[in-house]
């Protein structure tokens, strides 16, 4: 099979079980979805797991493909699910906290304003030492633009649990950052 295949027909042969298209899809897209799964992960091992469960889905659901939007959209969405999969396989060693929704409403301004000048390898690398239901959270609302209430959702935790671990979240960010600036200054 030559490289530079149509993506359509790349689709068309996988469907058809081809080994070498499948091969070729799967080094096309392997370093694109193994960043979305590094994202969710706590660990490389972690992320490639994931990422194998999700080319495993994205094999058996090609014909599912209905060609409205992107090819690599329809990737990205399948990943995320199955990290999220993942984050539901293990959820009984995850811990989720809350906080009521005034509380929430009063510290929000202060989480809103996190920003920072730092690489997104090095970003990636802070978000991974989160929690796995702050990372979950994070992930999702802030990179996937999931709202709270989808994410609630998914997760199957209430709204104000979802706002929460994204405000704990982001101070845990916050902090981490700080540390690292004030130990740069001295």
């Amino acid at each position: 099979m030559h490289k530079n295949i149509s993506e359509e027909k790349l689709i068309q042969e996988c469907i058809e079980g081809n080994r070498y298209a499948q091969k070729t899809l799967f080094e096309k897209y392997r370093s694109l979805m193994f960043a979305i799964c590094m994202r969710y992960a706590k660990s490389k091992d972690e992320a490639e797991d994931v990422m194998i469960d999700g080319f495993m889905k994205i094999y058996s659901s090609l014909n599912e493909f209905k060609k409205k939007g992107s090819f690599e959209g329809w990737l990205r969405r399948i990943m995320v699910n199955a990290a999220i999969n993942n984050y539901r396989s293990n959820l009984k060693h995850y811990y989720l906290s809350t906080i009521d929704d005034n509380s929430f409403l009063e510290i929000r301004n202060e989480a809103d304003d996190f920003k920072t000048n730092y690489s997104a390898e090095y970003l990636i690398n802070l978000i991974q030492g989160l929690p796995d239901g702050y990372r979950m959270v994070f992930n999702l609302y802030e990179i996937e633009g999931y709202s709270h209430k989808e994410i609630a959702e998914i997760m199957n935790i209430s709204i104000s649990t979802a706002k929460s671990q994204l405000f704990y979240a982001k101070k845990a960010l916050q902090k981490k950052l700080a540390k690292i600036n004030q130990e740069e200054i001295y």
